[in-house]
């Protein structure tokens, strides 16, 4: 759901801010729900089943961090993290665990309506990917279940390694996707800390996807991961 009516979960131990974000969200047409604690924000998912989080990561008893991996590992739920936490480690930490976004404290409202707007019509977007299992932005269309990759018309050869790589990317498409999970996604558990075939296969993708003078396809999160626009991302 990408459009006002959406159900959100704002979760956050500092009464102000909470009270700020329900006002507004409530002004722009989502229903709002509230929790002030990991414990609390884990009964609310299960009971209202929002389309979307709000979570801070630091909260009183469970996490935030560990509300995101019970979140994760029960729903594809958008979720969007609001931390005064600004370390490139934690804002990792966070995207590695489920999250889809991250936001720093002190932060404008306009900013998290907007990345609201975003994370729901990406929702929308991957669910239709997940009937339809074809992904096209701009000049590239990818087939999941034909395993077919085509730029401007003309088919690609991708091998294995590299059509898994581009598979995970196009599943999670308008979100970014950490090192550790690429790597954990294609080469399997215990590869986190080898980047460097990511960066090898990642340069390969890219001669063969974004050729010289065209479009950039994949976007490099410095320090973090990749990105792969979803199809509605301006260029």
């Amino acid at each position: 759901m990408s459009k006002q009516g959406a159900s959100i979960l704002v979760v956050d131990d500092e009464r102000e801010i909470v009270r700020a974000l329900q006002r507004s969200l409530t002004a722009h047409g989502y229903r709002v729900f509230t929790a002030r604690s990991g414990e609390e924000a884990i009964e609310e998912v299960a009971r209202h089943r929002p389309d979307l989080l709000l979570l801070d990561l630091l909260l009183p008893g469970i996490s935030g961090l560990e509300v995101t991996r019970w979140v994760r590992e029960r729903s594809s739920v958008p979720i969007i993290v609001l931390s005064v936490k600004e370390a490139e480690r934690d804002k990792v930490e966070a995207l590695d665990s489920g999250a889809d976004d991250y936001v720093a404290k002190p932060f404008g409202m306009n900013e998290v309506l907007a990345r609201v707007r975003v994370a729901l019509r990406h929702a929308a977007h991957r669910e239709a990917r997940a009937a339809l299992q074809v992904f096209e932005a701009g000049p590239l269309s990818v087939d999941l279940a034909a395993r077919r990759v085509m730029l401007a018309g003309e088919l690609v050869h991708l091998t294995p390694i590299e059509f898994k790589l581009l598979g995970v990317l196009v599943r999670h498409a308008g979100r970014v996707v950490t090192h550790a999970q690429l790597l954990r996604e294609v080469w399997g558990p215990g590869s986190a800390s080898e980047t460097r075939y990511l960066r090898v296969y990642m340069t390969h993708l890219r001669r063969k996807l974004e050729p010289r003078g065209g479009p950039r396809l994949f976007v490099t999160e410095a320090g973090v991961g990749y990105r792969l626009p979803a199809e509605d991302e301006p260029d």
